[in-house]
């Protein structure tokens, strides 16, 4: 693999860590929010606010795709 390669990992595993710990720093800083809300939030998504928001699931797809093609081009190349 060439140089230019690896650095494309990392560059991408990095913005996709900072991406998701920022996400979370803002989810933890609403949940201190002492607030009224619009609604309630249904028990499901009470139970697995990680899982079921559609920002961790956008991220999280996006980053292995693009892990996925960067491995594909590798892989094409040799």
């Amino acid at each position: 693999m060439s140089q230019f390669i690896w650095i494309l990992i990392l560059l991408s595993i990095g913005l996709a860590g900072y991406a998701f710990y920022y996400s979370w720093k803002v989810g933890k800083q609403e949940e201190a929010f002492e607030g009224e809300v619009d609604h309630d939030i249904p028990e499901k998504v009470q139970e697995h606010a990680y899982i079921r928001n559609p920002v961790f699931l956008s991220m999280a797809i996006a980053t292995l795709l693009v892990i996925l093609y960067i491995i594909y081009m590798v892989i094409t190349d040799m």
